[in-house]
């Protein structure tokens, strides 16, 4: 199927998507988190307003990019956008460090679909950790690359394979998707990608976190050894510095990271003892004057279904997303939630890096999280675009 085109019809097929984010990995029972860890005062750090050294009318791309991303109005790259994308389009590896939500998709993208734009026998490939990240990459190609007649396949887990089989077999320029559906393919020889020579990873540390190293070794051991690699990541921490040494050739590293996420966000808990005191202290958080939009986190798909339902009977405008629902169900639920025609999401914990809201002013750990990355993966949802967010984590007293 014909992918990047004017003509939205030529979208990816929907048929079939179901119940899973991208993750090999299953969930272990939670380690122990010292509760004092969840209380915090915010510390946002203030920022001198950034003056780029260009806008994006003077990066030297195709004239189809350039009048694509006018449309959509593009006009002065963030920092990691700024510093990245001179550098991708002279062909370097790049590794760059940078909070959620600055912009890096867009710092990727430009040079990627610049590079198969001019050599139309190049091919890429872009991992996520997510499927709903994979989605959200794959909508903002879809943008930048409109009416280029690049071919695409979107490649994620736990739906049918049969309408990725047929974006495969079109021989697509761009694969975007999640390491252990790409690694599916790849055994059943439905795809190659020895001649892919343009190869991303995004949020890497994430993806280390899940467990995907080992797949990802295997891809990117069989992607042609003359490529170009992109590598973004919230941290440089051991691992995975380790690993994007051992993945890449001689990077520029591009460091635009200012902190923590979670230093704009204040974090405090709330007790209770019984259920009937832990509903009725979200009810009295939910009516709050500050509270604008909730995000708010459950341990399973049946506790979210149930409290959405809960908060539904009380009168919110609530939904709720998580991997026993339908694509399509995912997709009208976050769209509310992104125009504010619901005000509060609940969420399992896999949702935590597909949610790019910017306006989230709570997030509410209904229950507490498996680990304490988790945790940060979940609060840094609030306080984002230099706004100061809330955090509240439930916490039963016992005597």
């Amino acid at each position: 199927m014909s992918y990047y085109q004017s003509n939205q019809n030529n979208r990816f097929s929907n048929r079939n998507r179901n119940n899973n984010y991208g993750s090999r990995k299953k969930r272990s029972f939670g380690q122990y988190i010292d509760p004092s860890k969840f209380i915090r005062v915010a510390k946002p750090v203030k920022n001198e307003e950034y003056v780029p050294e260009n806008n994006f009318s003077d990066f030297e791309v195709n004239v189809l990019i350039s009048n694509n991303l006018q449309k959509m109005g593009y006009v002065s790259p963030s920092p990691i956008q700024d510093k990245t994308i001179p550098v991708a389009l002279t062909g370097k590896d790049v590794v760059g460090i940078a909070n959620t939500g600055t912009g890096k998709t867009a710092a990727f993208l430009i040079p990627v679909i610049n590079k198969l734009m001019n050599d139309r026998s190049s091919r890429a490939l872009i991992l996520a950790p997510t499927r709903e990240l994979a989605e959200q990459i794959e909508e903002q190609t879809r943008d930048i690359a409109k009416g280029s007649g690049l071919l695409g396949a979107l490649l994620i887990g736990g739906v049918s394979m049969q309408p990725q089989l047929r974006d495969l077999r079109s021989n697509p320029q761009i694969i975007i998707g999640t390491p252990g559906r790409v690694k599916d393919h790849i055994e059943r020889r439905t795809l190659k990608i020895n001649d892919t020579n343009v190869v991303v990873l995004d949020e890497v540390d994430r993806m280390l976190d899940m467990g995907f190293i080992d797949d990802i070794t295997e891809i990117l051991n069989q992607t042609s050894s003359d490529r170009q690699s992109f590598f973004f990541s919230a941290t440089m921490e051991g691992k995975v510095k380790t690993h994007i040494d051992n993945f890449s050739n001689n990077p520029v590293n591009i460091m635009v990271k200012t902190g923590d996420t979670s230093e704009n966000v204040h974090q405090n808990v709330v007790h209770y003892i019984t259920k009937d005191e832990k509903l009725e202290k979200l009810h009295d958080i939910l009516t709050s004057e500050d509270t604008a939009k909730t995000l708010i986190f459950d341990d399973t798909h049946r506790n979210v279904e149930k409290l959405n339902d809960e908060l539904i009977n009380r009168g919110f405008k609530s939904d709720a997303i998580h991997g026993g629902k339908s694509q399509a169900q995912r997709q009208r639920a976050l769209k509310k939630f992104k125009d504010s025609h619901v005000k509060v999401l609940v969420a399992t914990d896999v949702a935590a890096r597909g949610i790019d809201v910017s306006d989230i002013t709570h997030v509410v750990n209904f229950s507490v999280p498996q680990s304490y990355d988790d945790y940060v993966h979940r609060i840094g949802r609030a306080g984002r675009a230099g706004r100061v967010g809330h955090a509240l984590t439930f916490i039963e007293k016992r005597y």
